[in-house]
């Protein structure tokens, strides 16, 4: 797929399936593109489309089976948007920041990586009540390939990310603040506890659908 020219193959584009539950244009959306008028289109669009699927694939569908709808707050953003909303400081990071996760099209192979800030609407409910946002985390370590996630106050929203060789780091910006578990660390909590954290959620891919 060349690089889309026209409304027309950027609507092609956002139609292209990434998973089972998944389509690109539920990563498209943007405030910064919208409100500032900058369009958020690929340079490399096979790249961002199979790097896309392996991050859905292996991380979202996994989320949705389990607790049903996975919304997504800040998803897919090219490096030409990224970047303006890093240099007018809208909360993105650099584009050359390895811990980028938004752009999806600028590494391949060993480097690719893709990811996206979502929330878990079942398990926001619960953390508007006072739960814990270790809970929902330790689960995701101990069920699916993550590299890295970064918790947020709102919503327990968090960025999720997918890379080939995964580092299985977690950090947040709601207390206990900072660095739960680093690259290469075993976490601070074991397992038996950790399962005590989450042992009322729902199975893994537990739902059943027609």
């Amino acid at each position: 797929m060349r690089k889309p020219a026209s409304m027309w193959s950027l609507e092609t584009f956002g139609r292209v399936r990434l998973s089972t539950h998944f389509f690109m244009r539920d990563f498209l959306y943007s405030e910064i593109s919208g409100f500032h008028g900058i369009p958020n289109i690929p340079e490399n669009p096979d790249l961002a489309i199979e790097n896309g699927r392996n991050f859905c694939t292996a991380l979202l569908d996994p989320l949705e089976e389990t607790f049903g709808r996975v919304a997504v707050r800040s998803g897919y953003r090219s490096a030409h948007l990224n970047t303006y909303g890093n240099q007018n400081k809208l909360n993105c990071a650099a584009s050359d920041n390895p811990i980028e996760c938004h752009i999806w099209d600028r590494y391949g192979g060993d480097d690719s990586i893709a990811g996206a800030s979502v929330v878990v609407p079942w398990f926001a409910d619960r953390y508007a009540e006072g739960r814990d946002w270790r809970d929902l985390a330790w689960w995701v370590h101990d069920h699916l390939p993550y590299s890295e996630m970064w918790f947020f106050p709102k919503l327990a929203a968090f960025n999720l990310v997918w890379r080939p060789n995964p580092l299985r780091t977690i950090s947040s910006y709601i207390a206990p603040k900072g660095m739960l578990l680093r690259a290469g660390y075993d976490p601070i909590e074991p397992i038996v506890q950790r399962c005590a954290r989450y042992a009322d959620f729902p199975p893994l891919r537990g739902i059943a659908y027609p």
